[in-house]
């Protein structure tokens, strides 16, 4: 439908007015004298086209302001009652159409403006419920390592370790219990900084060389405790990355750190990287039982546990890779999951290399 401007509603009106007055005049005179000569004598002719002109000019006002309420009024109020509805969280609203161009911009603005709304409202309330969610499982998964280190220290005051060997028995899994609980702490500290303030990244030059060789040493007693073996292949050539090295090198040490924990021991796994064109890519292999069909579709989700990568036993949030692949799309690359052909979980990913590197 052809839509008018309100300046040009506005000209139709006023010759409406204009002119709807003069044809009645005209009429009534035509039908009383049967002449459209206008005389100067008899202004008694007169009186009667004088009240169809009067007639005719409350017709102009009664038609204009219909128009008026149809085309203006009605489609302001609709945005009015849409806006009270919104302001009350009902998005179930039926905006006006309207044939004015102006009321039609503002009602297709309108519209748009709802949808953005809309579409922060349910983002909102699924960030709402997963902070929920987050907050009630982790508190869960906090309790069993506090339990463990209450008892054990309860022991300890007791004197239930007397020997100097139960005594170093005790405190080791103390130890590894604190350690556990650090952990799940500050995986959720990272993965709240990382949803919910979308903190700017600190990008600088760096050597991804040497992000992946600090995520490796930092994995050694791990791995050394479990007699795990860590492969690293590289081709050195061009490794400069513009990137955040804390959060990448917290990203690729997640991903070590699942590695390690699900390889058996005596297990190894393969690091490698290398450029390709304008990125730089990197995989890791391990020599455990890998994914399941369905690990490999939910495995960066927020918690999940699968029967074989996440399990309560082995320490973890179930933030770690979600934190990963998080921080690695934040600069602009991507991270996913897989099995290897020759076994094992394969864990590959890239980000934009530096183009003055």
């Amino acid at each position: 439908m052809q839509k008018l401007r309100l300046r040009t509603h506005s000209l139709l009106s006023l010759g409406l007015l204009l002119l709807l007055p003069w044809i009645f005049f005209v009429a009534v005179f035509f039908i009383t004298t049967k002449s459209l000569h206008i005389r100067e004598d008899g202004p008694d002719s007169y009186a009667v086209p004088m009240v169809a002109a009067f007639v005719g000019l409350l017709t102009a006002f009664v038609i204009v302001g219909l128009q008026m309420r149809k085309l203006l009024l009605k489609p302001l109020e609709g945005l009015g009652l849409a806006a009270r509805k919104i302001a009350g969280s009902d998005w179930n609203i039926e905006l006006p159409q309207s044939t004015i161009r102006e009321i039609s911009e503002v009602r297709n603005g309108f519209a748009l403006m709802v949808n953005g709304l809309q579409d922060s409202h349910l983002k909102q309330a699924k960030l709402e419920e997963e902070r929920r969610f987050i907050i009630a499982a982790v508190a869960h998964d906090l309790r069993t390592p506090l339990f463990a280190l209450r008892g054990y220290l309860d022991g300890l005051e007791q004197g239930i370790a007397q020997t100097p060997e139960q005594i170093s028995k005790y405190v080791a899994v103390c130890k590894q219990k604190s350690a556990q609980l650090d952990r799940l702490v500050e995986d959720l500290f990272t993965f709240t900084k990382m949803e919910y303030q979308e903190a700017e990244l600190n990008r600088k030059r760096v050597d991804f060389g040497g992000i992946i060789q600090k995520s490796i040493e930092s994995l050694e007693p791990q791995a050394k405790a479990k007699q795990i073996s860590v492969l690293l292949h590289s081709m050195p050539d061009d490794c400069v990355i513009h990137a955040d090295s804390h959060l990448l090198e917290r990203a690729i040490s997640n991903l070590l750190d699942n590695a390690v924990r699900h390889t058996p021991d005596c297990g190894r796994i393969y690091v490698q990287y290398w450029r390709e064109k304008d990125q730089m890519s990197f995989t890791i292999h391990d020599s455990g039982q890998g994914f399941s069909m369905e690990e490999q579709e939910q495995v960066f989700e927020p918690l999940y546990r699968g029967e074989k990568s996440r399990n309560r036993s082995t320490g973890g949030a179930g933030l770690g890779l979600t934190i990963s692949r998080r921080i690695i799309r934040q600069h602009g690359g991507e991270l996913a999951a897989s099995n290897h052909p020759a076994g094992g979980a394969l864990l590959s990913g890239w980000i934009p290399a530096d183009d003055n590197s």
